[in-house]
């Protein structure tokens, strides 16, 4: 017995001579070893339930504060969207009285937005019971931290003057004098609230961010441990129970289930790069293509990078398997973190989408014997990231345009922002009217005329360097050409219309905008008693109008305006002959002066003049743009009215080349090659003579071929 027992566990050793010396003690020492055999298994159990019961508890605590926190930040969006509410609901208050109009509607419309901001705002500050946005009461939690407590004193300090002075307004007994006041407030401190309540809303989702987050770290921790926990069970018991070759044949399981399921492709590679026998089903998906295990990597990567790509994957593939190089230091030179392949769908069309790679060491020591690979599909991840940067472009061109609105004349953009209103609103107006006609010349008509309305505004936005509202008019005009175009019955020109209220809807509001900002600077000037820089004149405009479209098209020109005389047009003239200047000075540098090479090989000055000027005679006035272009083709024209359509080479041939050329003043008619902000549409020079007939006007063209164009339009004073 000696002899054996120092090669057997001292447990079994005990066991054995406890068995040999009391028999009668057999029954209960195998209880307790029974126990003992189970006994890290039930811990592990035990502590897994604990596990599973602790992260319940902070899941549904967390998750509940989460609600609050959701109830509050929505309640805080809807402030933002009341504070704009009460502005516009006074504005329009404000206008119908001026009109003679009833007030009752705007003024209950403004009387629920002022009382659900205030129901909000006070719920935020102590909490309170207020509607949700489906109308039904909700608890708000009064806001937290001293940042929220600061944004609300804030915002009160602004909103108790805002409610005395809409308290009038609100009675329904309002004077002129408290209804201007109240508009006053109203453009002063409007900008300023939303701005408080856009803080506000910003600070209660990086508190629901947080929380969020937190719910995050304590499910990923209460996860891992609980599936440590259950690898430690799944161990013990196969140890026991399993022999080694049956826990091994376990494990293979698990992972081919687990290779089947994930969405990422998972893979080795090995030095050679060769994948390893272990591949998950979705990297056959992401690669469009069955993978077998040993085949060459870069072979598979080959038909979906470029050859550049491709020898930089196996350069930085060569770098990780070098254990020298340290995998942290290159991890951010990985040059297949997004990669952009076409793959066929099931349909058998070519589809884009974005694969990410990510490659890992696996270590024995020093070695690195495989990399493992991780293949995601970020298609939805990149798609939102183009999406987040034409936000922010457009955010940008939103605050550009704000910007050249500072820089421009004051008087001019006012009369801008007017023209443009009323255009619009006549363009509206248009459309609205050809819904309850039933021909389609007539809705042809309308649209023409909407058509010159947008051109107009367009020519006007670029002349004071509004190219944000220059680039939407233009779309809109590329709406209206497309309804025109639409063909076919009447009714699918009326179901096409369907398409364009919102896009003028998106107009109005830029408009709205600069007409916000014209207040805002009339009420600083006020203020200050600074009337502000003078910005830019009309000649200064123009210049820059034509400096700005040569740029576009890539030619040079040195523009000579001399209009300081349009001011002492009358308001309605003096609008109709700059929309005419405006018009003729894009039509002479897109249509007439040629790029330089070409000026250059016809021995002319590489920069194009052009000359404008307004006159002023005894008894009438003379408008004048000339350039030194390459003139007015007959023969282009009648080539481009053969492409067109218009008419047939037997009707051409009948025209003489007087009668063609006025075909350039035909709506639609255009011998640009391609459509762009400044010319293509047909619109400018249908615009002109419709100008010219309101001031009842003559226009005369000369035109000569290789020297240039005058266009002159004379009418009375």
């Amino acid at each position: 017995m000696s002899a054996v027992l120092p090669s057997k566990p001292a447990r079994q050793a005990s066991f054995t001579a406890k068995k040999i010396a009391a028999p009668a003690t057999l029954k209960p020492v195998t209880r307790q070893f029974a126990f003992g055999k189970y006994r890290e298994i039930i811990l592990a159990v035990a502590l897994f339930l604990l596990l599973d019961l602790g992260v319940l508890v902070l899941n549904f605590y967390t998750s509940f504060q989460i609600a609050k926190d959701a109830v509050s930040v929505n309640l805080s969006g809807r402030q933002r969207m009341l504070s704009q509410r009460t502005a516009k609901a006074l504005l329009s208050v404000e206008a119908a009285q001026l009109q003679g109009q009833s007030t009752d509607a705007a003024r209950e419309e403004l009387r629920g937005a002022v009382q659900l901001f205030d129901t909000t705002l006070k719920g935020f500050q102590k909490g309170a019971n207020v509607p949700g946005g489906d109308g039904k009461p909700v608890f708000l939690e009064a806001a937290q931290g001293t940042q929220a407590a600061a944004i609300l004193a804030g915002a009160q300090a602004i909103w108790e003057p805002y409610q005395e002075a809409l308290a009038p307004v609100l009675s329904g007994n309002a004077s002129p004098q408290q209804l201007q006041l109240a508009g006053n407030y109203a453009r002063s401190n409007n900008l300023k609230l939303l701005g408080l309540m856009n803080e506000l809303t910003s600070a209660l989702e990086a508190v629901a961010t947080q929380r969020a987050n937190t719910l995050r770290m304590v499910q990923t921790v209460g996860i891992v441990l609980a599936l440590l926990n259950f690898a430690f069970i799944l161990f013990k018991f196969l140890r026991r129970l399993r022999s080694s070759d049956e826990a091994i044949e376990a494990v293979n399981d698990e992972n081919r289930e687990i290779l089947s399921s994930v969405r990422e492709g998972l893979f080795l590679m090995t030095p050679d790069f060769k994948l390893g026998t272990q591949l998950s089903q979705s990297a056959h998906t992401l690669f469009d293509q069955p993978l077998v295990p040993g085949q060459d990597f870069f072979e598979v990567l080959a038909p979906l990078v470029s050859p550049k790509a491709l020898q930089d994957a196996r350069d930085y593939a060569g770098l990780l398997f070098s254990p020298h190089v340290k995998e942290a230091l290159v991890q951010g030179i990985n040059p297949l973190s997004e990669v952009q392949v076409t793959t066929r769908n099931r349909l058998g069309q070519d589809a884009c989408r974005y694969l990410s790679f990510h490659f890992n060491r696996v270590q024995d020591g020093q070695a690195v014997r495989h990399l493992l690979v991780t293949v995601q599909d970020i298609s939805e991840r990149v798609a939102l990231e183009h999406q987040l940067g034409r936000e922010r472009q457009r955010s940008q061109n939103e605050f550009g345009m704000l910007l050249k609105a500072f820089e421009a004349d004051p008087a001019l953009l006012r009369q801008f922002v007017q023209r443009a209103e009323e255009g619009l609103m006549e363009v509206n107006d248009l459309l609205r009217g050809t819904s309850s006609v039933h021909s389609e010349v007539l809705i042809v008509s309308a649209l023409d005329k909407a058509a010159r309305r947008i051109h107009a505004i367009k020519g006007d936005a670029a002349t004071l360097g509004l190219d944000s509202v220059a680039t939407q008019a233009h779309q809109f005009e590329s709406d209206l050409q497309r309804v025109r175009q639409s063909g076919g019955a009447t009714g699918n020109l009326g179901d096409a219309l369907l398409s364009l209220p919102l896009p003028l809807e998106d107009l109005l509001s830029k408009i709205a905008a600069l007409k916000g900002l014209t207040g805002l600077r009339r009420d600083l000037a006020q203020e200050t008693g600074d009337a502000g820089p003078g910005g830019l004149g009309i000649n200064e405009a123009l210049t820059r109008l034509a400096l700005q479209v040569a740029s576009d098209h890539g030619k040079r020109v040195e523009p000579v305006v001399r209009m300081g005389s349009q001011a002492d047009l009358p308001g309605p003239a003096r609008d109709l002959v700059r929309e005419v200047a405006v018009q003729l000075v894009r039509n002479a540098v897109v249509h007439g002066i040629e790029a330089p090479a070409s000026r250059t090989a016809a021995s002319k000055p590489a920069e194009g003049a052009m000359a404008v000027a307004l006159v002023r005679g005894e008894t009438d006035w003379m408008l004048s743009v000339q350039d030194d272009g390459a003139g007015l083709s007959a023969a282009r024209v009648r080539q481009r009215l053969l492409d067109l359509r218009w008419y047939t080479s037997d009707q051409l041939e009948a025209f003489s080349d007087k009668q063609i050329v006025a075909h350039i003043f035909k709506p639609g008619f255009s011998t640009a090659d391609q459509v762009s902000t400044h010319a293509g549409r047909g619109v400018g020079l249908d615009l002109v003579q419709s100008n010219v007939q309101k001031l009842a006007g003559r226009l005369t063209l000369h035109s000569s071929a290789g020297k240039g164009t005058e266009f002159r339009l004379t009418f009375a004073a």
